[in-house]
């Protein structure tokens, strides 16, 4: 099992607009049953307006089969719309990818 998680630093007070806008990609995804398993997180403490994307897979393959769907398939279009849409409110971002050993 491995934890994807997406860690996106936001524009100085684009935290509300980039989490409406991430909810409706999520929508988009759920739709076409991909990234089933997603939770979002904002900062509490340390980087002001950080949210993190995480989610969980069985395998590295499995991510990269529904990075496949999203990127080459029939979703691509929609995925990059709103794509458009979210990315104004990031100022940077990285990913970190962990295996769960518990």
């Amino acid at each position: 099992m491995i934890v994807v998680k997406n860690v996106f630093r936001l524009k100085y007070g684009q935290a509300r607009p980039a989490l409406a806008a991430f909810k409706e990609g999520r929508a988009l995804m759920q739709k076409h049953s991909v990234a089933k398993d997603t939770r979002v997180m904002t900062d509490l403490v340390g980087p002001a307006y950080t949210m993190v994307m995480e989610q969980t897979y069985a395998s590295l393959a499995e991510f990269e089969a529904e990075g496949a769907k999203i990127m080459g398939g029939p979703l691509s279009d929609e995925f990059r719309a709103w794509y458009q849409k979210f990315t104004p409110f990031v100022e940077s971002g990285y990913r970190e990818i962990y295996t769960l050993v518990e």
